[in-house]
C-alpha cells in the first residue's frame, strides 16, 4: 500500500485590475458560480498545467475580455485559506491599462467599467476589499505586496500584510 500524499497543496489564480481613465473594469460573477457568486472582482481565473503566472493573467484577460494587455505590473500576492475542502488559494493580483473600454461577454458574468473611487461601494470578496488601497490608490507598484487571508464560514474574512 503506497503512503498517504500528506503535502500541502494549493491552487494557483490570477485577478487583473485593468484601468482605462478613472474607470476599472470588473466582473460581476455570475449568480449561480459556486465561489463569490454576486460580487465584483478582477478578471482571472486558474492557472494551467506548464503555464507561467504572467501568461496565464494574460490569457484570462484575452479569453474573458477580448482585450489583449502585453504590460501588467505584479501588485501582489496573497495566501487564502478556504474554510471548506476546496484546497487554499494563491491569488496573484496584477494591475494595467486597457488599450480600449470596448469588451466581450463573458459567461463568468458581467464585466462593467465602475469609477475607482465606486469601487469600495459594490460587494467584494474580502481579499480583494483589503487589497484595494494598495491597487486603487496609488501605492508603490514597483514594491507588491504580501498577505495571508483567512475566510470564516460566515463568508467574513480577516486579511493581514506582511510587512
Amino acid at each position: 500500500m503506497a503512503p498517504e500524499d500528506t503535502s500541502y497543496r494549493v491552487v494557483a489564480y490570477t485577478v487583473t485590475f485593468l484601468a482605462n481613465g478613472d474607470e476599472v473594469l470588473l466582473l460581476e460573477r455570475a449568480r449561480d458560480r459556486p465561489l463569490w457568486a454576486g460580487t465584483f472582482t478582477g478578471v482571472g481565473g486558474r492557472l494551467e498545467p506548464g503555464e507561467d503566472i504572467l501568461s496565464s493573467a494574460r490569457r484570462e484577460i484575452a479569453e474573458e475580455t477580448g482585450l489583449r494587455v502585453e504590460q501588467l505590473r505584479l501588485r501582489g500576492v496573497i495566501h487564502a485559506q478556504s474554510v471548506s475542502d476546496r484546497p487554499d488559494t494563491l491569488l496573484f493580483m496584477f494591475d494595467g491599462q486597457a488599450p480600449r473600454r470596448r469588451v466581450r461577454e463573458t459567461e463568468e458574468g458581467r464585466l462593467v467599467w465602475v469609477p475607482k473611487d465606486r469601487v469600495a461601494d459594490l460587494p467584494l470578496p474580502g481579499s480583494v476589499r483589503a487589497s484595494l488601497p494598495r491597487l486603487l490608490n496609488g501605492a508603490d507598484p514597483s514594491d507588491p505586496f504580501f498577505a495571508f487571508c483567512q475566510y470564516h464560514e460566515n463568508d467574513s474574512s480577516e486579511v493581514s500584510f506582511a510587512e
